[in-house]
């Protein structure tokens, strides 16, 4: 499964510029819909393509790996 941070990378967006930042401020700086960017946040292995995610680590100024992790969906077999 894959697994974001899109509100974690806001929330620190948000204290390093000691300001509030919306959903509707973040779509239209990247472009990406507000509807999007609500699964995103909140939907588990949500499926977004590669240029939303380019888009949204260029406006955080965070690494792909700061945005997203993938968390197996079962554990390996025994070895």
């Amino acid at each position: 499964m894959i697994r974001f941070f899109l509100r974690e990378r806001i929330s620190e967006k948000e204290f390093a510029e000691k300001r509030k930042i919306t959903l509707d401020e973040v779509a239209t700086a990247t472009g990406i819909s507000k509807n999007t960017l609500s699964r995103i946040q909140s939907t588990f292995g949500y499926n977004t393509t590669t240029d939303n995610l380019n888009k949204l680590c260029a406006y955080l100024g965070c690494s792909l790996a700061e945005l997203v992790e993938y968390i197996p969906d079962e554990p390996p077999p025994p070895c």
